[in-house]
């Protein structure tokens, strides 16, 4: 007896060059290109990236001097929220530790302790995630000043811009159309679904909500907290401090605003791969974006 289901011919394969274009994120079939990003936006965005990530690097080379947080004032060295230790072992080897509150994680190879240059080091994070060194405070606080300084003179004009251009207003301003479909924008992402055809000429209400939050949210938060560890800061304005409950309170926020915008670049990079790499990295760069047809639209 013959299995009919054997002799159904197969499903074409598809051409290497529509296999190329699919993973870009070019549509195929028609399709046709929209200016999506402005020359404004995209200097904006390539120099915030690249200060963001020497800020982190040398952010964690400061933190390396004292690889602990505290509430509060003061530095409470018997009861820190958070520390990255390490200890010594009889046999001579390393052992790192994580400690939240009276909490502890062995975290040997990441946090507390690492190698370096094949021998086991006590650090709080890894050379390798640090710059300009592994151990060059003095410069790092360089690195950490001098790039923070021009992030926030990129994010005034880029203010000003948005402002005055409308893009803030036409771009990243939540309606109520937004808000009533965020529940199904959710859902539609955590299947991996994204805006195809014209829906995707727009940004979707989890863009304008994440975008809105790195921008009127935690940028001038982690900045505000980044004054507030200033001593001249804070006699030039004593009502740092006071806001977010003394100097240490405020490096912990900053310390917890710098993970936060790891994890936003993290999940804009998922997205950016997810719902096609160079679609989306092309717009960023030329500020053209590739649009597919629909049916019965020209």
């Amino acid at each position: 007896m013959t299995d009919h289901a054997t002799d159904l011919p197969s499903p074409p394969a598809l051409p290497a060059k529509e296999l190329a274009l699919k993973a870009l994120g070019v549509p195929r079939g028609p399709h046709y290109f929209f200016y999506r990003h402005s020359a404004w936006v995209r200097a904006a965005h390539w120099l915030n990236a690249l200060c963001l990530a020497v800020m982190l690097m040398s952010g964690l080379a400061i933190f390396n001097a004292h690889p602990a947080l505290y509430l509060g004032n003061g530095s409470d060295f018997e009861h820190p929220i958070l520390s990255l230790t390490a200890q010594q072992n009889n046999d001579g080897s390393v052992t790192g530790y994580t400690w939240i509150g009276e909490h502890f994680f062995n975290t040997t190879g990441i946090l507390g302790a690492s190698r370096e240059d094949g021998q086991w080091m006590a650090r709080g994070f890894p050379s390798w995630a640090t710059l300009p060194g592994p151990q060059w405070l003095a410069m790092g606080r360089q690195w950490h000043f001098a790039f923070a300084w021009i992030l926030v003179l990129n994010g005034l004009l880029f203010f000003a811009y948005g402002l005055w251009s409308g893009h803030f207003r036409r771009d990243l301003t939540p309606t109520r159309k937004d808000i009533a479909d965020l529940p199904h924008e959710i859902a539609q992402h955590a299947r991996l679904h994204f805006p195809h055809g014209e829906a995707a000429r727009h940004y979707n209400a989890l863009q304008k909500l994440a975008y809105a939050s790195v921008i009127f949210g935690l940028g001038p938060l982690v900045v505000l907290t980044g004054l507030t560890m200033s001593p001249t800061m804070d006699a030039a304005f004593p009502i740092l401090p006071w806001i977010f409950g003394g100097r240490q309170t405020a490096r912990t926020i900053h310390f917890v605003c710098a993970f936060s915008f790891l994890a936003f670049f993290l999940v804009h990079i998922a997205m950016v791969v997810l719902s096609g790499s160079w679609n989306n990295i092309r717009s960023m760069i030329t500020g053209w974006y590739a649009i597919g047809k629909e049916p019965g639209h020209g």
